[in-house]
C-alpha cells in the first residue's frame, strides 16, 4: 500500500520516482535557487538543508513566507503555469536540492497519470497554507481574523 505523504510533501513512491530525472545542486548559505520574477526553469525538491521562501513587499524589504526543509518541493505551483516565479527561494544553510526540469516534469506527469492527484493534492496544500498564512498576516491585533480580512477585502 502506498506510503500516505505529509501535507505538502511528495510521497514516498512519486519523490522516488522524481529522484530518478534528478541533478543534485548543492546551494551554499545565501545562494539563490530563484528569485521573485524570474523565468521558471523547473522544480526543487530540497534534499538536505533548509530554504527560505520570501516575498517583496513591492520595495527593497523582503518578508519571510516559509522555510522548507527536506521533502519539500519549490515552484511547483509555477512549473504547471508556466508563470514567472512569485516568491524568492533562498538557502538558509547548507542545502542539497533535487532540481527537476519543468520540461522533464511535465513529461513525466503526462507518462505517469497516476501521480497527477499527488501534484494536485501539492497544490492544493499550498493553496492552503498560503491562504493560512495571508490570514495571520492581514490579521491585526486585539480583532478576530476573519473581522480583519472582510474589512480588508472591503
Amino acid at each position: 500500500m502506498p506510503t500516505p505523504p505529509r501535507p505538502g510533501k511528495l510521497s514516498t513512491e512519486l519523490s522516488q520516482a522524481l529522484r530518478r530525472l534528478r541533478s543534485v545542486r548543492p546551494f551554499a548559505r545565501g545562494s539563490t535557487l530563484f528569485r521573485e520574477g524570474s523565468a521558471v526553469t523547473g522544480i526543487y525538491l530540497v534534499e538536505s538543508g533548509a530554504v527560505r521562501v520570501l516575498l517583496s513587499n513591492g520595495g527593497m524589504e523582503r518578508q519571510l513566507l516559509d522555510v522548507a526543509g527536506p521533502g519539500t518541493v519549490l515552484g511547483l505551483s509555477e512549473s504547471m503555469s508556466g508563470e514567472k516565479h512569485r516568491s524568492t527561494a533562498e538557502a538558509e544553510e547548507y542545502t542539497m536540492a533535487v532540481f527537476i526540469p519543468r520540461e522533464e516534469l511535465l513529461e513525466f506527469l503526462r507518462e505517469h497519470g497516476d501521480f497527477c492527484m499527488q501534484v494536485v493534492r501539492l497544490l492544493s496544500d499550498d493553496l492552503h497554507g498560503l491562504y493560512h498564512k495571508f490570514r495571520s498576516i492581514t490579521a491585526h491585533p486585539g480583532r478576530p481574523r476573519q473581522r480583519a480580512l472582510d474589512e480588508q477585502l472591503n
